[in-house]
């Protein structure tokens, strides 16, 4: 890690680098987890251009991870009732257990305490064994789960993990 930079994602251009990363990366780690087709539809309806311009328009932030110019990752973020809430947390394959992810959290808890929160929330699959066991190490605990239909036949079996601040 050398000079690590959150970027703000604000424009187009930013929109279509985050969609990018979101394909790479879903592809590449996801692949034992969920059907190839539940990976295109997850990331067609949920992490594409349109998807996050919308969510961007619906209050989400939205931030890419750089290393020097290259762009390794990204988060989004909601405020919501109660607890921050950590909607997408990813990182590129090659940049994995070298500590971006501990530093991107450093940074989503900063902007959590800069809004006034005290708790952090995500979900997380539940058979995504090494990013549970990582969000435990940084003191997540598993408090909730749920399966949600996400449609197409498609859903989501997620731990809700909390983190006080």
């Amino acid at each position: 890690m050398t000079d690590i930079v959150f970027k703000t994602v604000k424009d187009k251009k930013d929109i279509d680098m985050t969609a990018n990363l979101a394909d790479k990366i879903w592809h590449e780690y996801y692949c034992d987890m969920l059907l190839p087709a539940q990976i295109d539809y997850m990331v067609s309806n949920f992490q594409s251009t349109q998807a996050i311009t919308s969510q961007i328009n619906q209050g989400y932030e939205y931030y890419i991870m750089y290393d020097g110019d290259v762009a390794l990752g990204y988060f989004a973020v909601e405020k919501k009732e109660g607890y921050f809430f950590i909607s997408k947390i990813y990182i590129t394959q090659a940049f994995r257990r070298q500590g971006y992810g501990k530093a991107a959290m450093y940074k989503i808890a900063d902007i959590a305490k800069n809004y006034g929160y005290k708790d952090i929330r995500l979900s997380v699959h539940k058979y995504n064994n090494d990013s549970i066991a990582a969000y435990e190490k940084m003191g997540f605990k598993i408090i909730d789960s749920f399966v949600a239909d996400i449609g197409s036949g498609f859903v989501m079996d997620d731990y809700i993990m909390q983190k006080e601040l």
